[in-house]
């Protein structure tokens, strides 16, 4: 790069880093919001400019989308869309022999009396076919994902302008968002082919679509984090790794200066390169293993370029570390030597690999490391940094089909529909039966006093230890238990016996003399918690590279194969943001473990009322709130099938070292509802005090259960105090009656948190407390979903935010104190949106924690409890 190149980067990354996420594109880059009438800012800090100058188009609208799905990245562009109900073209200014990329971003919603279910549309680029009768809404399903971005590298230009026209084929077509940057000519080059190491494969004037860009070890790296202004984004690789050895990350030596000798400094940001994934230290085990990363819904019959980042930040000599890549089950190449590439440590490479997929891959790439002994390396080892894939234009065309959803996920969407039409029928039930269900209801209610009572008395039994344990519930899968569910006389558990094999495939497997190393032979001072499974241990792994929470298992409780086969077969296959990773497990000798990343901070029930040092300020508990919400949120429309949690409370939300929020404990979990119906019929279980009444008295379960638990959390977190406190008066031992009481009466601000008062904004307050009043609906279907939960709690979260920065008035005011008529509008528009919920079914609930002495105490003080049922390991 020339020096004038570098000093404007060098330039840009300082004002991104003093002004967060100022617009990191280079002066020729063109980002357009299309259907926006005004220049608008996203939430990288990046402007967006209005399209109309830039299409051609007599029918053409502005729309806006009807609702924002909690995952948007961000308001722009999404939230407006340029609809086209015939054919239309857009022309993009540019250089001719430039190379640029071509982002379009789509959003699936309903925008007016458009439906984005009934857009069918093609897209091409300068005759290059790009999209062939796509349908964003199937995209999104099948992908489960909320909006998607297709990235393509337009190869250099042979004229002033680029033309990109959008074709109806069913309905219409529609566009959220447009980026056109300038990409540097030799971005692509010569690719060696994959299978025949003597030929190579030049991409340079190719067309190319990005499939995958990875950063292998590290997080994930936001457009104004790329280097070379060039607005990548970068993901991290967790999702795609696939068996049980799952590698090490690492980072790289502060003292480690990250060079580009032979390459260039825009080839990936410097963030890849400081981070790796490599196999661990243990060389006997890594020969005898795979590092292997799978890459699914890859079109077949098309070459692709396969680019692997390189980095070696540990060692300092060639012959160090030799491996072999594979790809696709072939050899790409033989002898990999990353020092012997580059040159040395810290020292940036890339290799390019091509590949053709054909149809017996199945539509799946595999990437695969494995130590090389013929060249008697000085240690068994492989490392990756990055990972990019580019799918090759073939005959003018970039295009494939529409990906196909899950035949369980069609079902699903099938059988919601009938629950919600055989819903509408039963609420023209005549008023007999009303009557008729009120005096049921009385007298269910009354049963579950009834039951509180009894479930008091027993747990107090099982306390003083009179009562043994009980296997009264079975694992998620049905086939994965049998009558001999417990130890066997060889000395080995049952636990994993019952795992299905794609589980105990994704999770890192542990021997006991691992377990034992990293928690120091469980010595008492690492315990951190005691659950019903057993005791949590604090411990490190790899070398001390790696803090993990390990719940060993209690020899005496039966229920802890259960939970040990759910917790596995669950967070196996479940990753996200705002979920606790599972590591992996351990299972040998009566002995059986699971293996965590540890969250620093416990739980969040230690940070709202019990021994807690500090105080949660009202944006904290909002955001840790709405970070649980968006867990929840994904277990029930996020994963390929619905999954109840069945015991959301403040000890099963845990909060990492940047308060980040994480749902954990899946070991009651379980998958629904039944195709069959819109519920699961199950054994009730759960904790009292969070347990739904509605799912207790049917014994129906529904994801409508964990909404009335979160109800529950809402207002512990308001209120500060247990979901069940039974020292305090008869009328205030459950906090969810005595809320809601409150609520009615008009004097929730009596009960809410002392450390909040004078502190917060109100309004904020009372959305919130509205939004937990709604969770705690006596029927299900009048409850709002995680959505709707969602968008309100965001919309307090943006009230108070306002507060904080003195925009909406003194922190005391009222509800009726609000004159900002924006705010009021926005204010409106919230209730109108938390109204819309679309219920699935029934629910209720009560929780039951040891009685204590002090008012503001549910369970036995723990410094540190990390994992479910660890500070009161009662309910299960």
């Amino acid at each position: 790069m020339s020096t004038g190149t570098n000093i404007v980067f060098f330039l840009a990354f300082v004002s991104s880093f003093l002004s967060f996420g100022l617009q990191a594109a280079s002066p020729d880059s063109l980002m357009l919001g299309c259907g926006s009438e005004n220049e608008d800012t996203d939430a990288d800090g990046r402007k967006w400019l209005p399209d109309s100058k830039f299409v051609t188009a007599s029918n053409s609208v502005q729309a806006q989308a009807q609702y924002q799905d909690p995952a948007l990245s961000s308001e722009i562009p999404y939230m407006k869309a340029r609809i086209f109900t015939s054919n239309a073209t857009y022309k993009l200014s540019a250089k001719s022999k430039q190379r640029y990329f071509l982002r379009l971003h789509f959003y699936p919603a309903n925008y007016g009396s458009h439906n984005a279910e009934q857009a069918f549309f093609s897209v091409m680029a300068n005759g290059v076919t790009l999209l062939k009768n796509f349908s964003a809404s199937i995209t999104c399903k099948a992908t489960t994902q909320a909006y998607i971005v297709r990235e393509y590298s337009v190869a250099p230009l042979t004229k002033d302008d680029l033309e990109l026209t959008f074709s109806v084929n069913t309905g219409f077509a529609f566009v959220n968002g447009i980026e056109f940057v300038p990409a540097p000519d030799d971005l692509f080059d010569q690719a060696t082919l994959v299978g025949n190491p003597d030929q190579s494969f030049d991409s340079k004037s190719s067309n190319l679509q990005t499939l995958y860009r990875l950063n292998v070890g590290g997080s994930s790296i936001p457009p104004t984090k790329d280097s070379g202004s060039l607005g990548r984004t970068w993901y991290d690789d967790g999702s795609y790794i696939f068996g049980a050895n799952a590698g090490v990350p690492n980072l790289a030596d502060n003292k480690t200066k990250i060079e580009y000798k032979d390459i260039p400094d825009y080839s990936a940001p410097v963030d890849i390169y400081t981070t790796a994934r490599s196999m661990g230290p243990n060389g006997s085990v890594n020969i005898n293993s795979n590092l292997t990363w799978m890459f699914n819904q890859v079109d077949t019959k098309y070459m692709y370029i396969v680019r692997l980042h390189f980095c070696d930040n540990k060692n300092t000599k060639a012959n160090q570390v030799v491996f072999t890549i594979y790809i696709n089950n072939q050899t790409a190449e033989p002898a990999a030597d990353v020092i012997g590439w580059s040159g040395g440590i810290g020292k940036a490479a890339y290799r390019d690999y091509a590949t053709i997929l054909d149809e017996k891959s199945g539509g799946d790439l595999w990437l695969t490391l494995h130590p090389n002994p013929d060249s008697k390396p000085q240690y068994y080892d492989a490392l990756l940094n990055g990972v990019e894939i580019f799918k090759l234009e073939t005959g003018k065309s970039l295009a494939g089909p529409n990906p196909k959803p899950s035949e369980m996920l069609e079902k699903n969407e099938e059988e919601q529909k009938k629950n919600f039409e055989n819903q509408k029928d039963k609420e023209t039930g005549s008023n007999k039966a009303h009557v008729i269900g009120g005096a049921a209801g009385g007298a269910a209610a009354a049963g579950i006093v009834a039951a509180l009572c009894i479930a008091v008395y027993q747990r107090k039994k099982r306390v003083q230890g009179t009562e043994s344990h009980t296997n009264s519930w079975l694992p998620i899968y049905g086939n994965s238990h049998t009558s001999g569910t417990k130890s066997t006389g060889s000395g080995r558990s049952n636990g994993s016996r019952h795992l299905s094999s794609a589980a105990q495939g994704r999770c890192r497997r542990f021997s006991f003399v691992e377990m034992k190393q990293a928690t120091k032979n469980f010595d008492e001072t690492n315990v951190i918690g005691v659950g019903g499974f057993g005791k949590v241990y604090k411990g490190v792994i790899d070398n001390g590279a790696t803090k993990v929470a390990i719940k060993r298992s209690n020899p005496q409780s039966e229920q802890g194969v259960h939970e040990f086969q759910t917790e596995i077969e669950m967070l196996s296959e479940l990753r996200h943001k705002h979920l606790v990773s599972l590591i992996g497990f351990c299972e040998e000798d009566n002995e059986m473990c699971l293996v965590y990343d540890y969250m620093s901070r416990g739980t969040l029930r230690e940070h709202i009322y019990k021994g807690n040092k500090t105080h949660l300020s009202w944006k904290q508990r909002l955001e840790i709130c709405i970070g649980a919400a968006k867990g929840l949120h994904y277990l029930h429309t996020g994963a390929r099938w619905t999954i109840i949690h069945r015991d959301v409370k403040t000890t099963n939300i845990l909060l990492d070292e940047n308060w980040e929020a994480k749902v954990s404990d899946f070991g009651l979990s379980k998958t629904g509802p039944d195709l069959n119906k819109g519920h699961v019929s199950t054994v009730v279980k759960g904790s009292f005090g969070y347990l739904d009444p509605e799912y207790f008295k049917r014994q129906q379960l529904t994801e409508k259960s964990d909404v009335y638990s979160f109800g529950v959390v809402l207002f512990e977190v308001l209120c500060a105090r247990p979901a069940l406190n039974p020292n305090l008066p008869k009328e205030q031992v459950s906090l969810a009656d005595w809320a809601l009481h409150c609520q009615k009466k008009g004097i929730l601000e009596e009960i809410i948190d002392p450390h909040l008062k004078g502190k917060v904004n109100m309004e904020s307050i009372n959305k919130f407390a509205d939004t937990a009043e709604k969770c705690l609906s006596e029927c299900g279907v009048d409850r709002p979903s995680l959505n709707d939960i969602l968008w309100n709690l965001e919309f307090a979260l943006q009230l108070q935010e306002g507060t904080d920065s003195g925009s909406t008035g003194l922190a005391s005011r009222t509800r009726s104190d609000s004159d900002d008529a924006s705010l009021r509008n926005q204010h409106m528009m919230a209730i109108h949106y938390s109204n819309l919920s679309l219920g699935s079914e029934s629910e209720i609930g009560e929780e039951q924690p040891p009685p204590s002495s002090n008012n503001n105490e549910a369970a036995p003080d723990n410094d540190s409890a990390i994992f479910s049922q660890i500070v009161n390991p009662t309910g299960r």
